[in-house]
């Protein structure tokens, strides 16, 4: 058992409370352990997931109490995946904070890395109950951060946002506590096998608590009608934040991914793919909502939010074709998004900068300090978010609509995105214009970027070439995490080993 699978949960950890005994030393002392932490655990991130190129499962139990009686961290491709994609975006954002923004409010770094700790333990747990735990760590963390830097907009939205995640969160506990009171068990593994061997007249409850449980992670990836809450908090919060917040839906998708395709997978009898009929009419009507939003917004920073739920529902509609390819390009367009929506919330707050007190609303104001810099930047961010050639939110697409050619649902799949893509462009193209050709008579500001704000924004805008560039190896991966996903027997023989397999029930759900 390789104690370096709990580093991304551990580190994270440490360096927040050696931040909180080293407060008294200053601002780059806790900056330096901050970003050290940060580069160490892009190391370890990079590490983890060569190690499951061979397509092992890992799994570490925690104080050596074996599954399913002690809490254990699993990583397969997926989580190896999520964990560095984390990472990389943790650590770019971390960096754009370091321009001063961090000194807006207490405490910033801790909070920084006490949502990280969360975030990466609910990618890599095997247990129901300890990813409720992480994604309370992460929750508490982020209302801190929401709110860092203070102000009545994000109070406004800090409170919406703490209202729908507490009672998320007293919905998530009604769900385990019948599921334990049904199945005696909430390792994800255990209970992929005591699904399948459910007594008749468990069936109706545990089919409660999984809707149950349904609704709750489609409140976290901000699935339609649960999406209300993201523009405003996201395009009110810090740049920093709503950055790393780009990351936050995923952390719902990859719940309702694991959640039914292991434990309500193929192997769960009658109650196999339970999801999967609201998943891709959810995915497709939450993309065109906010494609509406896209075209509607009349702020950068909000529009940029807006393009968060696109990402959503693009995915949420791959993942509900069920398919491995379908999987594999949801997958890739994960990364993809979740790297670029990331970037354009900086630049958004670069270009706001420039404008003075226009900022990033979209109506005349002076032309900003560095035109061709910003103009280029944010042309590269459009092109790839609106998926056009030769940048990776092309390949994206392309590999979504390719999946789903043989589908039932290529037509409404086909539209939906092919519209909401061309609406992103109509928008884009007059956030351009507004930004950068239609300015009025006043002084420019002055204001230039610094140095370091802009390697943060260039990093991660400029992983879009580079996720292009090795398409073809960031695609097989994916294929193989897909596959991996597709065989859930694999994952549960890697947990509990091959002594508990299940047997499929035959009966059937009571009406």
């Amino acid at each position: 058992m390789s104690h370096w699978l709990i580093m991304p949960v551990l580190l994270p950890m440490v360096a927040a409370i050696l931040m909180l005994l080293t407060a008294r030393l200053g601002r780059t002392v806790e900056r330096s352990i901050s970003l050290l932490s940060m580069l160490g655990l892009v190391a370890i991130s990079v590490a983890l997931l060569n190690t499951t190129l061979g397509g092992d499962y890992q799994v570490y139990a925690v104080g050596n109490w074996v599954a399913p009686f002690g809490i254990v961290l699993v990583l397969d491709r997926l989580s190896a995946l999520m964990v560095l994609l984390t990472s990389v975006l943790a650590l770019f954002s971390l960096l754009y904070a370091c321009n001063g923004q961090d000194r807006d409010g207490r405490h910033f770094h801790v909070l920084f890395h006490m949502q990280l700790m969360g975030l990466n333990g609910a990618f890599l747990t095997g247990d129901l109950f300890n990813l409720f735990v992480f994604f309370e760590i992460l929750l508490i963390a982020s209302y801190g951060l929401l709110l860092h830097g203070g102000g009545p907009l994000r109070s406004r939205a800090g409170l919406h946002y703490v209202i729908l995640n507490l009672a998320g969160s007293a919905l998530f506990l009604v769900a385990i506590g019948a599921l334990y009171g049904m199945l005696g068990t909430l390792n994800m593994a255990d209970l992929a096998v005591k699904v399948a061997q459910a007594e008749p007249e468990q069936l109706r409850l545990i089919h409660i608590s999984a809707l149950l449980l349904m609704v709750v992670f489609g409140l976290k990836a901000a699935l339609l009608p649960l999406y209300f809450w993201l523009p405003s908090a996201y395009s009110s919060a810090s740049p920093a934040v709503a950055a790393l917040f780009a990351i936050m839906t995923k952390v719902g998708i990859y719940s309702i991914i694991r959640m039914f395709m292991l434990v309500f997978g193929i192997e769960a009898g009658v109650l196999s793919h339970l999801a999967q009929p609201w998943l891709l009419p959810l995915g497709l009507v939450t993309l065109a909502l906010g494609a509406f939003g896209v075209l509607a917004s009349s702020c950068l920073r909000r529009q940029v939010a807006y393009l968060v739920v696109v990402s959503v529902g693009t995915l949420m509609a791959g993942v509900g074709l069920l398919t491995v390819e379908s999987l594999a390009a949801s997958l890739y367009y994960l990364l993809h998004s979740t790297l670029i929506t990331g970037g354009m919330f900086l630049l958004a707050d670069v270009i706001a900068r420039q404008r003075g007190d226009v900022g990033s609303q979209l109506r005349l104001g002076p032309t900003v300090t560095q035109p061709l810099l910003l103009s280029t930047l944010f042309f590269i961010g459009a092109l790839a978010v609106v998926g056009l050639p030769p940048l990776s939110g092309f390949i994206g697409k392309l590999l979504l609509l390719q999946a789903a050619v043989h589908e039932p649902s290529m037509a409404w799949f086909w539209a939906v995105i092919l519209i909401a893509s061309f609406f992103a462009l109509i928008a884009l193209s007059r956030t351009g214009s507004a930004l950068f050709l239609k300015t009025d008579d006043q002084a420019v500001t002055g204001v230039r970027v610094e140095s370091v704000s802009l390697i943060a924004v260039v990093a991660l805008l400029l992983t879009s070439p580079l996720l292009a560039f090795y398409g073809g190896a960031v695609s097989s991966f994916t294929t193989d995490a897909a596959e991996q996903l597709m065989q859930p027997m694999n994952y549960i023989e890697g947990v509990l080993g091959s002594q508990q397999l299940p047997v499929v029930a035959t009966t059937e759900v009571a009406p």
